[in-house]
């Protein structure tokens, strides 16, 4: 069932957003080589904790996987798509890391994620980023009240696939509220077997673009279930913003204020 947000519930959650987004501020400044996804983790973990919120990944269940997630952060380098767990790996240079971040703050949720250089990336591997912002983007400018999901979907498709690259299609976006996953599922693709919603006021979409260098296929990395790699070990990026349905367009809750 699809919850619809009152506009006191969509400023409460742009709190929330606005925090994860000075989350991953600070963890883009911290980006460098031989930093590593533990130490880019635990920079999360206390930014979040002093803002009196909770991180939203830590605890999470899969039927995959071995274990609870372990962390505040998804850490997705290179070839990984989405879930990588943080440890003791450190960034290279022309690296990209994927950052995802959710938290809970006074009982709503924000969720976005961006992907990030570490110093001079190939042009291949900047473009990959690029276009994938700009699937997001088109999200942001084309979701409108009186609309259908498809219709912005079919857009962010066609502008990944003319760049050359291609859409993920086992991970989508979702709705967001008081849980971090809530209906609609939101997928950044369209195909035979597709189905829309409608684009009304007070809808609010974690909208994120996941987006491989080669083909869309996807597999888990290894044996703990969690971290996602695309199967012909393409690079991938991914970004993401929660965005709210208004009576005038889009709304991106996942900014700093």
């Amino acid at each position: 069932m699809v919850k619809l947000k009152s506009k006191q519930e969509i400023e409460a959650m742009r709190r929330a957003g606005a925090l994860v987004a000075h989350v991953l501020e600070q963890v883009r400044q911290a980006v460098r080589p031989q930093v590593s996804t533990a130490e880019l983790n635990a920079l999360a973990e206390s930014l979040i904790a002093a803002a009196g919120a909770e991180p939203l990944f830590k605890g999470v269940r899969s039927t995959q996987a071995k274990f609870p997630y372990p962390a505040a952060l998804c850490t997705s380098i290179n070839e990984e798509v989405v879930h990588g767990v943080p440890g003791v790996r450190v960034l290279a240079e022309g690296d990209i890391i994927s950052v995802d971040c959710g938290v809970r703050l006074d009982g709503y949720c924000g969720d976005a994620a961006i992907t990030i250089p570490v110093g001079q990336v190939r042009p291949e591997v900047q473009r990959l980023m690029q276009v994938t912002e700009e699937a997001l983007g088109i999200a942001v400018r084309e979701i409108r009240p009186g609309g259908k999901w498809t219709d912005v979907a079919r857009e962010m498709q066609k502008h990944v696939e003319q760049a050359g690259f291609s859409v993920v299609r086992e991970f989508v976006g979702h709705g967001i509220g008081r849980s971090l996953h809530e209906d609609p599922k939101v997928p950044n693709f369209v195909d035979r077997g597709s189905r829309t919603f409608d684009l009304v006021p007070g809808l609010v979409l974690a909208v994120e673009p996941m987006v491989n260098m080669g083909r869309p296929d996807v597999v888990y990395g290894d044996s703990t279930g969690w971290t996602v790699v695309s199967r012909d070990r393409t690079w991938a990026a991914h970004f993401e913003h929660t965005i709210a349905v208004t009576d005038s367009g889009s709304d991106v809750l996942t900014v700093v204020r």
